[in-house]
């Protein structure tokens, strides 16, 4: 490997925290060999780097730098690009993120007066680029597709927003929208924003209890859904579930005027819908005879964009609010640079706009950097593991962005699912939602991305609106599960229990110093616990809730939620790590960790392990997945209880839902909760007929 490779990364002991210089053994390029263990350097190839956006740890630190050093003026640079009707005053920006100080108050861009749905798709129709493909939408069956270009888009999303006007629906007014993944979401949001309203996407998983909390919550004017979706071969009413909610949310005293019904006939018919004449509006009937422009709505830039509820460990949803100048910019220039952004791109995320990821990176991201963005509809195993390669050949999918979840499933199957298709169009890779373990991440590496495409694995929240800690595709090498260096304009600093924060190698609380654009302002209704929650635990900074370690190269390792620490003996032992140890046992797929009560270590570790199709249960296998995690961490770290797990208990989005797996695993049975969200509600059952064997 000759040393010209290393160059690059010169000037990486200056990276921020005191970044050693990196050895030069074991190193690893882009495109000439595999990745192999977690302490080697993936480099970006030359030919990569030469084009990419930011091709060199210096121009990295540079920017960042200045990012850090002049916040106002780094900012304002960006955000000049973007359409202002009124430019924002002296000051862009005002913060106090210290409890002790008084009330925590962010602003960004206070006075600039802007609208985000205009930049998204006016600005970019004012461009020319009118006629160029703003969605490729892709049906839950083969062959069931349509698109529209940015002029077809801006005039479906006028229709819609003269609706709402139509009804009622005024500059501030919040408006729920419970949609699957068809265009008529993002449409719906970019409708919202144009007027003023505030929306609140529930993802479509959610039960009626859930939905009902959040209309109690922000008492929507109107609600838009759709009457049914089928998500693989499984169809979901999604009307007859808003009408519960409905129901439930006018005893309390919160009634909706309004449910605009979208018909998905593809699922169900009319005929089979259950309807409340005057409430209930078809979409269809109403929608396309409304005029195809609509005057846009100015707003602060300081004025509310969306509320997104996310769950709370007390169990009640906190509705992160996010508001309008600061969040356009931050998701904006995240995205431009986080998947090294270039017109010719056509990007894929397959998350749902029920999270803050569809938000960020499927709607208001792409579109402002006039992105060609792919929405599915379906099931990525549906109607086999190939569908998101077949998906990825058909539109030529260059930067694909999803979850370790996702990943590790089609890890399970056969590598022909992926070989059989080109994938030759993927240019970048993406993953969001939870750490990657290192072996997901070079079987992604080196069977999806052919050993050549860079994977941007970003750390991020609901609650910082765009990325924080992310690779740049083309600046440095990467380490298989390190997300690797802050985003411009954040200053990550690891603390101690006391609040103290550590320099250099370390472990400890994961927190932020200083405000970005895109972070949320409040919790709605409830500035409170806004500040008891993440400004409290650490007075001065945002406490992530997520457990860090950053190594001696100046990588962050993300280590999962605080919550998810267990403490054996005295041990902190992160529940991500012990999966990591697990899933690197040739006959493991999946592995969810959570801790329980131990008579003598205080916590014991209780694993839920998924084998490899096809591979049978054993003791000697119990044994010798135990005597992985020995070999990998240390005995203090083996696993008490290996519980074999069919299918793990996951949301559509694929995430674990780990306070099930903690009632099976202490066997509080009654305690289960709602399991209605879950996208295989059978696996609970499975998992307990299992507990004893």
């Amino acid at each position: 490997m000759s040393s010209n490779y290393l160059r690059h990364v010169e000037s990486m002991s200056q990276l921020p925290s005191g970044a050693g210089k990196i050895s030069q053994l074991n190193a690893v390029v882009l495109g000439e060999s595999l990745a192999s263990e977690e302490n080697d350097l993936v480099f970006p190839s030359k030919e990569f780097s030469g084009q990419a956006l930011v091709s060199s740890p210096q121009q990295y630190m540079e920017m960042h730098k200045r990012s850090m050093d002049d916040p106002a003026g780094f900012w304002s640079d960006i955000a000049s690009e973007f359409y202002w009707k009124q430019k924002w005053g002296d000051q862009v920006f005002s913060e106090n993120l210290d409890v002790r100080k008084g009330p925590i108050s962010i602003e960004w861009f206070k006075g600039g007066i802007t609208n985000i749905c205009y930049n998204c798709l006016d600005k970019n129709v004012e461009a020319g680029l009118g006629d160029n493909i703003a969605m490729y939408w892709e049906g839950n069956e083969v062959g069931v597709d349509a698109s529209l270009t940015y002029s077809e888009l801006l005039q479906q999303v006028c229709q819609l927003a003269n609706y709402l006007k139509e009804i009622g629906v005024k500059k501030g007014d919040a408006v729920v929208i419970y949609l699957p993944m068809l265009m008529e979401l993002p449409i719906a949001m970019l409708a919202c924003a144009r007027i003023g309203a505030v929306h609140s996407v529930v993802f479509a998983g959610f039960s009626a209890d859930s939905l009902a909390q959040r209309i109690i919550d922000c008492k929507p004017k109107v609600i838009l859904t759709c009457n049914a979706v089928k998500r693989g071969p499984k169809t979901i009413n999604l009307k007859a579930i808003v009408d519960a909610a409905l129901d439930q949310s006018s005893k309390d005293g919160v009634s909706v005027g309004v449910c605009l019904t979208y018909e998905n006939s593809s699922a169900t018919t009319r005929e089979n819908t259950k309807w409340q004449d005057v409430r209930d509006v078809w979409w269809q009937d109403v929608i396309p005879k409304y005029p195809t422009s609509c005057e846009v709505e100015w707003v602060d830039a300081e004025a509310p964009l969306f509320l997104l509820y996310t769950s709370g460990s007390t169990g009640k949803p906190k509705g992160v609010l996010h508001t309008t100048g600061g969040y356009m910019i931050y998701s904006a220039t995240t995205f431009k640079y986080a998947f090294d952004y270039k017109p010719t791109d056509v990007y894929w995320c397959t998350a749902d706009c029920g999270w803050i990821t569809g938000h960020s990176y499927v709607t208001y991201g792409p579109m402002l950097n006039g992105a060609t963005v792919v929405v599915f509809e379906g099931a990525p195993n549906y109607p086999d593991s190939g569908r998101c390669w077949d998906i990825v050949d058909k539109y030529k999918v260059s930067i694909f962005y999803t979850a370790p979840t996702l990943v590790r499933s089609l890890m399970r199957d056969d590598d022909k699912f992926v070989t059989r298709y080109s994938r030759k169009s993927l240019r970048v890779l993406g993953s969001v939602g939870e750490p990657i373990n290192p072996s997901a991440w070079r079987w992604f590496f080196n069977v999806v991305g052919d050993s050549r495409c860079p994977i941007s694995d970003t750390w991020w929240q609901t609650e910082t609106g765009g990325f924080m800690i992310t690779p740049l595709p083309g600046a440095w090498p990467q380490k298989p599960g390190s997300a690797t260096f802050p985003f411009f304009g954040v200053q990550p600093v690891i603390v101690d229990e006391k609040g103290n924060e550590i320099e250099g190698e370390c472990s400890g609380y994961l927190c932020v110093k200083g405000s970005w654009p895109g972070a949320f302002r409040t919790l709605f209704g409830d500035h409170e616990r806004y500040e008891t929650t993440y400004f409290k635990p650490f007075p001065g900074y945002y406490f992530s809730g997520d457990g860090c370690s950053r190594d001696k190269d100046g990588y962050y390792w993300l280590t999962g939620r605080v919550d998810d620490v267990i403490n054996v003996s005295g041990h902190r032992i992160g529940t991500a790590e012990v999966e990591s140890a697990l899933v690197l046992h040739p006959q493991c797929a999946e592995a969810a960790v959570v801790g329980i009560e131990h008579e003598v270590k205080g916590q014991g570790i209780y694993a839920f392990v998924t084998l490899l199709e096809g591979v049978p249960y054993s003791e000697e296998l119990r044994k010798s997945l135990v005597l992985m995690v020995r070999n990998q961490i240390g005995a203090f770290a083996a696993p008490d209880r290996i519980h074999w797990a069919p299918g793990l208990p996951k949301t559509r989005s694929g995430k674990i839902m780990r306070r099930i797996l903690r009632k099976i695993a202490s066997r509080q049975l009654e305690e289960l909760g709602d399991i209605s969200t879950l996208a295989d509600p059978s696996v609970v059952d499975q998992l307990i007929a299992l507990a004893d064997v």
